[in-house]
């Protein structure tokens, strides 16, 4: 399907967008209210994020979705809305429950992950699963007993915001490596 039919089809790249990642973008919903429901919210919050990393792993054009810059449709706005949702209340919860470290903020885990994230598919490429490890070393270092005093306060969740957009690959150019 060359470009013209595309946009005959769809009116706005986000509408095009949204069509081809919706099933994508409605699972992560869908994941984020199960991990919600988990009683022990390290375990959910673990499960959760090795879930989005699978989606990552098994779709490079995922993280080409999370990290382009390009204006979020509404599927995808819910999404990252949603997922800052997930991530605050189940680090809420894993501190109220003595498993992570008392001085993690959801933006401390947001941006790690997103930093993490853009490295899944090319690490998937070469060792499927290898990308685990790394998601596992992050989590051991937000356990509550790994507690150290931090050298800089978090970012605010518009700061985080900014650094993710900052972060992104502007389209039309391809990641400078």
């Amino acid at each position: 399907m060359g470009n013209a039919t595309l946009y005959r089809r769809f009116a706005t790249r986000e509408e095009l967008i949204e069509a081809v990642f919706h099933d994508l973008l409605d699972e992560g919903l869908r994941t984020g209210e199960e991990a919600r429901r988990g009683e022990d919210a390290w375990s959910a919050l673990v499960g959760y994020t090795e879930g989005i990393f699978e989606g990552l792993a098994a779709n490079r054009g995922a993280i080409e979705l999370m990290t382009t810059a390009v204006p979020a449709g509404p599927t995808l706005a819910e999404l990252r809305r949603h997922n800052h949702e997930t991530v605050s209340e189940l680090v809420r919860r894993a501190q109220e429950q003595g498993t992570m470290r008392a001085d993690v903020t959801a933006e401390d885990l947001l941006f790690g992950l997103a930093a993490l994230g853009r490295c899944v598919p090319s690490a998937a490429a070469v060792v499927p699963g290898s990308w685990r490890r790394h998601l596992a070393l992050l989590f051991d270092g937000l356990r509550a007993e790994a507690a150290r005093p931090l050298p800089a306060p978090p970012l605010t969740f518009r700061q985080l915001e900014d650094a993710l957009a900052d972060m992104a690959v502007p389209r039309g150019r391809a990641p400078q490596g």
